[in-house]
């Protein structure tokens, strides 16, 4: 597989419901493989794959991202296609490798991830069974070129945001929450009292909706 993964793998043969964790910008595939054992009872099968792009962090320290990240511009289209590109080429692997429930498919995008896990269940709402967004945003250009589609309608999709987020401010959470209202999707939107961060309460919140909407 070309992207580097780590994955969380339930006893059993499985099929699996499943998660598909995207870190954030300067995080790695280790990143978001603690939430597996406090999601679904640590009984969903969750891959974690690593973005393409190098992040120098310092001295002898890397990092990933999905796509080449400039402060205050948005994503450049052809190297966010790259990237997009790259994490449906991991999936195809994966769902050769492990044992993925096709039904029961949902992605977790944190950050630059969340991002990327837009660009995916917006333009194939039909392929995934919902999709958390967290501490993220919505670009207003994949928006417009993803457009309304069929499925969008019938996708559940799960936002949370920290109001002290110095990183990814809330603004950008509520700009993004009017074009998934324009869409259309079954948009669950919630506020936190956190940074840039998966917080307990956020962690119980997702926890509950996946037993709920997409794994109910």
């Amino acid at each position: 597989m070309e992207l580097l993964h780590t994955a969380h793998v339930p006893a059993g043969d499985g099929p699996f419901p499943t998660i598909v964790t995207l870190h954030g910008w300067g995080a790695s595939a280790h990143d978001l493989l603690g939430l597996a054992p406090l999601l679904h009872g640590g009984e969903a099968l969750v891959l974690c794959p690593q973005g393409p792009v190098e992040v120098p962090i310092g001295p002898g320290i890397t990092g990933y991202g999905w796509f080449p990240l400039v402060p205050g511009q948005p994503p450049d289209p052809e190297e966010f296609r790259k990237g997009a590109q790259a994490l449906r080429a991991f999936f195809a692997e994966a769902r050769e490798r492990y044992p993925v429930d096709p039904e029961k498919v949902v992605l977790l995008g944190f950050s630059q991830g969340g991002a990327m896990a837009y660009e995916w269940a917006l333009s194939e709402p039909e392929s995934v069974a919902g999709l958390i967004a967290l501490s993220t945003w919505l670009p207003g250009q994949l928006a417009e070129a993803v457009g309304s589609r069929e499925g969008q309608d019938e996708l559940p999709v799960l936002v949370l945001h920290g109001t002290r987020d110095t990183m990814v401010s809330v603004d950008m959470a509520r700009e993004s929450r009017e074009r998934l209202r324009e869409l259309g999707v079954g948009l669950m939107y919630r506020e936190l009292e956190m940074a840039h961060e998966v917080s307990r309460e956020a962690l119980q919140i997702i926890a509950r909706w996946l037993e709920e909407k997409p794994f109910g």
